[in-house]
């Protein structure tokens, strides 16, 4: 069965804060191009003030609806996601609901049994987006669509779960779908320093909830996994995850594609790409007063700053040991591109590469490109002082942390961070809690060879395609990584960034071919299918139910 509307909510809609932005605004073209605007997505409206650079509002748009939503007491505002394929987005204002909480969060225990007792933190303002997404639904499902309309609403994450019940409730003619990227509870699991996977079978989710006090999120993450029609989730190692952890068994992995209509072509990569490395040297030298030649491996990891969970330790750790590797046969500099809690950009090297000039003396603390707020309190620059990894003159590694969001305004780089990954020679992402993981997707969408590790969806997806563990030489390494085993895949990065060094240009040619054509693999036209065997459950439920 095939839905006539769908309807999608998330945090992340027009709204980018994370990898789910990257999930939805990939994905939509697919969807847009064979629903024709029958795909909705709504998001929270927090551009009162200013305009978004994400949404383009139309007033003409479901006009009439506009103003009847007006009369339901909803204030929405409508126009088009600004991604390709520019699907319609609705916006919604929630702040008038929280008056309501009490009373919402009640009917919410006493329907399903959520405890929303013990929120705390994101809990109320996502709870209240997701209640105010259900009406939005609601007033649009009673004005605009016919009872033998096929209709599907799909929730995106723990804070979107409330809506999702509400839906099953207020409209059981509608198949609601779920997707977890992730369980709270596993990821504060991971979080917390405490072995997620040798233990997966004992833990049980609801005792570690307390015990970690994430009780509301688990609650509604649980609930809502269980009464909604379809309950998704992004890969393997997340279904074992949600079985254990929420009772409750996926009933189709939905794997996160991509899209790769802005990847640049022939000979604008190959500029993109001469660019993007000019610039990262240019930022090496004016830090470290060293010159540094095109020869030299660029490397980096990125990503979320959440230090273990993402492998930053893990990665900060193999650079130290690459230092003393004999077998390492170029210079490297190792970008760390994770946002931190970022001050300003160090104005002494602003001043530098404005000048343009080469330089021959390291700049005060030659491993940072921004001041941060809590200089003395960073993991990342706490770790490298433990390891006395001052970027000194002889060294033969030199790892920089570049420690914000790459939008093109940082202040240093100034480009896009699709710009800037195509100037890498490797991109190492060992996670050791990572459901999925863009990074490395979209590392080899760019042609740029990669390290990941099979706690990684995308890793057990990659080696699932090459029938064996990946190497190098596929495009993809895949490092088997446990809840133990830190210092070996330490050992192993360490010794794959000096194998890449020893390797012939035509090696390394082949090494970059193989993992373009991995990441043709994992585009949305081929893990669309997946979707659609969701909507067929979740709308064969609903018609049940008719």
């Amino acid at each position: 069965m095939k839905p006539d509307y769908i309807f999608e909510s998330s945090w992340e809609v027009c709204n980018k804060v994370g990898g789910i932005y990257t999930v939805l605004s990939t994905r939509a073209k697919t969807l847009q191009d064979s629903m024709k605007d029958h795909i909705i997505f709504i998001g929270p409206d927090f551009w009162k003030e200013k305009e978004s650079p994400y949404f383009k509002e139309d007033k003409s748009l479901f006009a009439l609806w506009q103003w009847e939503a007006k009369e339901d007491g909803l204030a929405v505002r409508v126009g088009r996601w600004t991604i390709p394929g520019e699907p319609i987005a609705i916006l919604v204002d929630f702040n008038p609901f929280f008056e309501k909480k009490d009373e919402i969060y009640t009917a919410l225990w006493e329907n399903y049994g959520v405890d929303s007792l013990h929120a705390y933190g994101d809990y109320d303002e996502a709870s209240m987006f997701s209640y105010a997404a259900a009406l939005v639904v609601e007033s649009f499902y009673n004005h605009n669509l016919e009872p033998q309309q096929k209709v599907i609403y799909h929730a995106n994450e723990w804070m979107c779960g409330l809506g999702a019940l509400y839906i099953n409730s207020k409209l059981p003619q509608i198949g609601t779908i779920f997707t977890t990227h992730a369980t709270s509870i596993g990821r504060s699991i991971a979080g917390n320093q405490k072995p997620l996977y040798d233990y997966l079978f004992a833990y049980n989710g609801d005792q570690m909830a307390g015990e970690l006090n994430m009780q509301s999120k688990h609650s509604i993450e649980k609930q809502t996994a269980l009464h909604v029609d379809c309950f998704t989730t992004v890969s393997d190692i997340t279904a074992n995850e949600c079985k254990e952890l929420l009772d409750k068994p996926v009933d189709v992995v939905l794997p996160n594609g991509f899209d790769n209509s802005f990847v640049p072509k022939a000979a604008t990569f190959t500029r993109k790409r001469r660019a993007a490395r000019r610039r990262l040297l240019q930022i090496a030298n004016a830090l470290l007063g060293e010159q540094l030649d095109d020869e030299t491996l660029i490397v980096s990891t990125s990503g979320r700053y959440e230090f273990r969970n993402k492998g930053i330790d893990v990665f900060v750790e193999a650079m130290n040991r690459l230092l003393r590797d004999r077998d390492l046969k170029k210079k490297v500099v190792a970008f760390i591109e994770v946002p931190g809690w970022v001050g300003e950009p160090r104005k002494d090297l602003q001043e530098r590469l404005k000048n343009g000039g080469q330089y021959d003396t390291p700049l005060e603390i030659p491993q940072i490109t921004h001041w941060l707020h809590n200089m003395s309190h960073d993991n990342v620059l706490g770790m490298m002082k433990y390891y006395d990894m001052h970027n000194r003159k002889d060294d033969k590694v030199k790892v920089i942390f570049l420690p914000c969001y790459l939008d093109g305004k940082d202040g240093i780089v100034d480009m896009t961070y699709y710009d800037v990954v195509l100037g890498n020679d490797l991109c190492i992402y060992p996670s050791y809690y990572e459901p999925w993981g863009y990074t490395p997707l979209e590392a080899v969408a760019f042609k740029v060879p990669c390290i990941t590790t099979d706690l990684a969806g995308f890793g057990l997806w990659a080696n699932k395609e090459f029938g064996h563990n990946g190497e190098i030489e596929d495009g993809v390494k895949v490092i088997h990584r446990t809840d133990y085993n830190y210092s070996e895949v330490a050992d192993t990065i360490k010794d794959t960034v000096a194998k890449f060094s020893t390797m012939t240009d035509k090696q390394i040619e082949s090494c970059r071919k193989a993992a373009g054509d991995l990441s043709k693999k994992a585009l949305w036209s081929e893990f669309i299918k997946y979707y659609d065997e969701a909507y067929d459950i979740a709308l064969r439920k609903a018609e049940a139910r008719k």
